[in-house]
């Protein structure tokens, strides 16, 4: 006899991965998206009756503070938001007994060498933002249910503020951009979270159902590495096929250090992840980051050509 269909409560879903994860959870279950006055991450008290009241048997949180600079001067909004309201939400979710995911960031270590970072690694913030997501995580660790978390770097999606739309819009508006060449990681689209997540989601649904499930966090960007510069040279490169009439004023893109490029939150120089648990355990390889690169130009160059 086949189990019901499990019921999916998503937050954040106005977000660039919440955006996706609406389509991409659509085939597991009932996907609930509540709205923002019933689930107000402001107000993380809020959010256990919210749960109560939809019942679910999956939580998936894709709601979080992301200005990283903004943290700086507003740790403790950022901790309410990425901290507390996630306790809530984990220590309700093991209430229900409903499997939690969360989503974290390479932001919890310290950005330091040349080796991709495995999840065990000691984990050593070097900014606001990452304290506020490592709060986070350790308080979904200690809440005693059944949770995932899956730490991501470098997201960008077809919409929503993020580095392919800005350096987009730059390259519309300048004839030089520089570009920060010594900080390396992997883009990591929306879209791929949001399918990886949907395939790890429906195998940790087996493992429950069969006893065997395993509360970790995991890795989960796309393959391979470049910095901010290589990503933007790759953008353009490729905008310049698909959008040949896009009126791109940009003739010079200089590669620069990040002490050339001061910001208030400081950033890891490397953001390299090792994402070899992730695919182990949920059967998937996970695709060069090029590749989500080229669906999402491929997209906006739709858009841009109506």
């Amino acid at each position: 006899m086949n189990s019901p269909a499990p019921r999916l409560l998503l937050l954040g879903a106005t977000g660039q991965v919440g955006w996706e994860l609406a389509r991409s959870l659509q085939p597991l279950g009932e996907v609930v998206l509540p709205q923002r006055r019933i689930a107000d991450f402001s107000h993380p008290d809020s959010l256990a009756s919210c749960v109560a009241r939809e019942a679910p048997d999956v939580i998936v949180n894709a709601a979080a503070y992301t200005a990283v600079d903004q943290a700086e001067q507003e740790e403790a909004i950022a901790l309410r938001i990425n901290g507390e309201a996630t306790r809530v939400l984990a220590q309700a979710a093991r209430s229900r007994g409903a499997l939690f995911i969360h989503y974290s960031t390479d932001y919890v270590f310290a950005g330091t060498g040349e080796h991709a970072w495995q999840p065990s690694d000691p984990v050593d913030p070097q900014n606001a933002y990452g304290r506020t997501k490592l709060a986070g995580e350790q308080a979904i660790a200690t809440s005693g249910g059944d949770w995932l978390v899956f730490r991501t770097s470098w997201v960008y999606a077809a919409r929503g503020r993020n580095f392919v739309r800005t350096m987009l819009k730059l390259g519309v508006e300048r004839e030089r951009l520089r570009v920060v060449a010594d900080q390396i990681g992997a883009p990591t689209s929306a879209r791929l979270i949001a399918d990886a997540t949907a395939q790890a989601l429906a195998v940790a649904l087996v493992e429950r159902r069969e006893g065997r499930f395993q509360s970790a966090v995991h890795h989960l960007c796309a393959a391979g590495h470049t910095s901010w510069h290589g990503f933007a040279e790759a953008l353009f490169e490729r905008w310049r096929v698909l959008s040949p009439e896009s009126p791109l004023a940009l003739r010079s893109l200089e590669a620069i250090a990040s002490s050339e490029y001061p910001t208030p939150a400081q950033r890891p120089l490397n953001s390299r992840l090792d994402c070899t648990a992730f695919e182990r355990r949920f059967g998937l390889q996970l695709p060069p980051w090029q590749r989500g690169l080229e669906m999402v130009l491929q997209e906006l160059a739709a858009v841009s050509g109506r």
